[in-house]
């Protein structure tokens, strides 16, 4: 009895042990959250929160993806979390990811969240070359990329080598051309700073835009086989269902629209679908696992549901996140704006400010010029003047000398010479005296020249320091006017901290606003059709300019058919277009005939 009743209290506590919550890891694109969840927790649950937790509100693209046995599955919204076929030791993982693909992401796409997130798996999915992309576009949404992630470029900062550390291109683009990571760089940047201007979500957006243009966007891939056998593959997506030979993921043989088909189901391995008309037989083929079967279903289901809810008018829910994206738009566009002028008049003050700080040390070294100058011109007039007066005393001494040599001769023809010899020795000595009379006048008239032309150039000297001291007293009067004027300007006086954004901002939308922005948003349609067709153009003349550079032998075989497709002007749309021309019936018939 006792040993029944300690078994029942053991199992008891037992039971009250038991966790009642376990903690689930969700890895986004960009981060990595942690919930605790209770046991009873059903897939939506769990979704919710992480919805609510991101701010997400366009729930119905993403879901919760694990992997089981090497296959992808999503979380069953309507089905325990535990009751699913994930790994029971804790935390458990899933991956929170865009299970459907929009049509036109920029019509659908509304909240910046969800296509933060988009852009974040798709530039996943092309540097992992789940999506092929030709080499040309790879290099423009790399520079759409670095828009987004570094904002407008600025030759100051965002120097040779700053993209050495980024991921930008898929190694299968770098791998099949013969060119550096520096030649890749600068073909980047040359993209790079033309997108000037550009937000971060709107060059987010730009790169979804190309980016869904690619033929394998959006597309799962499933290995099937059809009546016959025949190892085919098949793609869903946002548009229909393809069938596509096992060699070419890019262009699909067969396509069905999602309008065209009216069920979908299937039993173990065989699938079955029955087109809208009744008229025609329903077409089957088989997967190789059951929980693949499942997989094609869900997303079959999905996008047949988004594909026609498309097409109906939006619900008030949609209505309302458009109108507040266009408002959140607007205003955001008017705040760029403003900012734009504020940076603009920031600029201008700063080289209004550099102007006047150049004048100020041109004036400056004029002024300083000026005064060794002056400086000069007095010292050349000191030497001139001295030398005057030196020349001048030398002029008296020479007339003293001549004065008394001729008195010496005076006296000399005065006195009697009693010999003929005394005589001519007399009169020897009386032309001597006469001609050293003579140079001696000649150099008191050299010298006096001298002086006078000495004279003259004192005089010139004196009238250059005049001028230097009129041309230093009209510089310093024009600095003085010149750093009045400096004083006068307008300018932040706190210019490295002159704060661009107010501490409040109201923007009333009125009609006028309205009208302005409408003839704003106008101008972009018609500025992006003509930058449309310049990038188009860029994007030609890349493939000319680096076609040289290219190792054909390392073209895979997606390389391949992609030039193919292109030579023949294929593209997606056109493509999936000139197979539904085709009868429904006739379709149905060469799929089974493959």
């Amino acid at each position: 009895m006792a040993g029944a009743i300690a078994s029942r209290m053991s199992f008891s506590s037992l039971k009250r042990k038991q966790p009642k919550t376990f903690t689930v890891r969700i890895a986004t694109m960009d981060a990595e959250m942690e919930f605790s969840c209770e046991v009873k927790w059903k897939g939506k649950d769990l979704f919710d929160l992480v919805c609510r937790t991101l701010g997400l509100r366009e729930t119905w693209f993403f879901g919760l993806q694990y992997t089981i046995k090497d296959t992808v599955a999503w979380l069953k919204m309507d089905k325990k979390v535990l009751d699913h076929d994930v790994p029971t030791e804790e935390p458990v993982t899933f991956h929170f990811l865009a299970k459907f693909y929009p049509e036109n992401a920029e019509e659908e796409l509304v909240q910046e969240i969800t296509q933060h997130l988009f852009f974040l798996q798709v530039k996943k999915q092309i540097l992992d070359e789940k999506i092929y992309c030709p080499p040309e576009a790879s290099v423009l949404l790399a520079s759409y990329a670095v828009q987004a992630k570094y904002g407008d470029y600025d030759p100051n900062v965002h120097k040779r080598g700053f993209l050495a550390q980024e991921e930008l291109l898929p190694k299968r683009v770098i791998n099949l051309y013969q060119m550096t990571p520096e030649m890749w760089e600068e073909r980047i940047t040359a993209w790079y700073a033309e997108h000037r201007g550009r937000a971060r979500d709107e060059a987010e957006m730009e790169y979804l835009k190309i980016a869904q243009d690619l033929e394998m966007y959006g597309v799962n891939y499933f290995a099937i086989r059809n009546k016959k056998g025949t190892e085919l593959l098949l793609g869903v997506d946002a548009l229909g269902l393809h069938i596509y030979d096992p060699d070419n993921r890019l262009t699909p043989k067969i396509s069905f629209p999602w309008n065209e088909i009216r069920n979908i189901s299937y039993s173990d391995k065989e699938f079955t679908i029955k087109p809208l008309d009744k008229k025609i037989d329903v077409f089957k083929f088989n997967s190789s696992k059951l929980r693949v079967n499942k997989l094609i279903l869900q997303l079959c289901i999905g996008n047949h549901d988004l594909f026609m809810r498309r097409r109906k008018a939006d619900s008030l829910e949609v209505q309302q996140m458009k109108a507040q994206a266009r408002e959140e738009k607007a205003r955001k566009q008017m705040e760029r704006q403003r900012l734009a002028r504020e940076k603009q008049m920031r600029e201008e003050a700063e080289r209004t400010r550099d102007e006047l700080e150049r004048r100020l040390m041109q004036l400056k070294e004029e002024a300083t010029m000026a005064n060794e100058a002056l400086m000069r011109s007095e010292e050349t007039a000191d030497l001139l003047a001295e030398k005057a007066q030196i020349t001048e005393e030398e002029a008296k001494l020479l007339a003293q000398k001549a004065a008394e040599a001729e008195q010496e001769m005076q006296r000399i023809k005065a006195t009697a010479i009693r010999t003929e010899e005394e005589k001519r020795l007399m009169e020897q000595k009386v032309l001597e005296a006469e001609m050293l009379a003579l140079k001696m006048a000649e150099e008191s008239e050299r010298r006096a020249k001298e002086a006078d032309q000495l004279k003259q150039d004192l005089q010139e000297a004196r009238e250059s320091e005049r001028r230097a001291k009129q041309k230093l007293l009209e510089i310093t009067s024009k600095s003085s006017y010149t750093s009045m004027n400096s004083s006068t300007t307008v300018l932040p006086t706190d210019l490295p901290n002159f704060n661009l954004i107010s501490e409040s901002l109201s923007f009333d939308f009125k009609d006028t606003d309205m009208k302005r922005l409408s003839m704003e948003i106008e101008k972009e349609k018609v500025e992006y059709m003509e930058k449309s067709k310049h990038l188009q153009e860029q994007l030609n003349e890349l493939k000319t300019e680096i076609e040289a550079l290219k190792l054909k032998e390392r073209e895979t075989a997606l390389d391949i058919l992609h030039n193919e497709n292109a030579s023949r002007g294929n593209s997606k749309h056109n493509t999936i277009k000139k197979l539904t021309l085709q009868s429904t019936k006739s379709r149905v018939a060469f799929f089974e005939e493959l």
